[in-house]
């Protein structure tokens, strides 16, 4: 299947008309090999950038969270008002540079999966998955 058709069916699949601005979302969100970790304002400023004219925030926020409800990407909360977005949807962890803002995945070799002793009741456990925040450790650069 050629890119364009993935892409279009991605979008209406995620119940959007395949524009072309959304056609280019697509374009710098799943045409790639390694996995993109990006906040929206990032992702609205690169997509400005690459079709030379500016793009509706709306347009990229409401085409991200189509795409994540439908679980095409994943929403990881850094804090109450930082939000970043991941192309690789399947359960793993996260490295989270303070420094630099960028998220980065983590391998199982990095972190054992904690042991949870005990789940809300009438809950059950979806997934485990670590943030590890770091920053600069300014005492050792001395």
């Amino acid at each position: 299947m050629s890119k364009n058709l993935e892409f279009t069916y991605k979008l209406r699949s995620s119940g959007l008309r395949p524009t072309r601005q959304r056609l280019k979302i697509c374009e710098v969100l799943f045409n790639r090999d390694k996995t993109f970790h990006f906040t929206i304002n990032d992702l609205a400023k690169d997509i400005s950038k690459q079709l030379n004219e500016k793009i509706s925030l709306a347009t990229v926020y409401n085409t991200v969270h189509a795409f994540k409800n439908k679980g095409y990407l994943k929403e990881i909360s850094i804090n109450s008002d930082k939000n970043y977005f991941d192309t690789n949807t399947t359960s793993h962890h996260h490295f989270f540079d303070q420094d630099t803002n960028e998220l980065i995945d983590c391998t199982d070799e990095v972190v054992e999966t904690p042991k949870i002793k005990k789940n809300i009741l009438g809950k059950k456990i979806n997934s485990v998955e670590v943030l590890i925040k770091v920053a600069t450790d300014n005492q050792n650069q001395k």
